[in-house]
């Protein structure tokens, strides 16, 4: 099984999991908000290592994806969701898929 498959996996073994056992659990206990804003911190963290610290960089995109995996998670997707949307992009322009995403075209 690949990393990520086991990552989810495991992620979604641990969201009914005692809270004060396992910082996953803790995460799922905390809410969706708390999640969300743990993304935001991975990702702040993951910009500054890819400007300042690029030695650090793998370290960080591994906590952001981390992270990223219980929001999907807490919102009943997953990998195979993500991977699904990737396919349905394939070969469609990134300009043009964003523009078909925003009302205006300027998202």
């Amino acid at each position: 099984m690949d990393p990520l498959d086991r990552l989810d996996a495991t992620i979604r073994a641990r969201r009914g999991a005692d809270p004060a056992s396992s910082y996953t659990a803790s995460l799922f206990a905390k809410g969706r908000g708390k999640i969300a804003q743990k993304v935001g911190e991975e990702a702040t963290e993951t910009v500054i290592a890819a400007l300042a610290e690029p030695h650090t960089l793998a370290s960080e995109a591994a906590d952001l994806v981390f992270h990223l995996l219980v929001l999907l998670a807490d919102a009943g997707l997953g990998l195979d969701d993500v991977r699904a949307e990737l396919v349905r992009r394939e070969g469609v322009s990134g300009h043009d898929e964003k523009a078909a995403r925003s009302p205006q075209g300027t998202r």
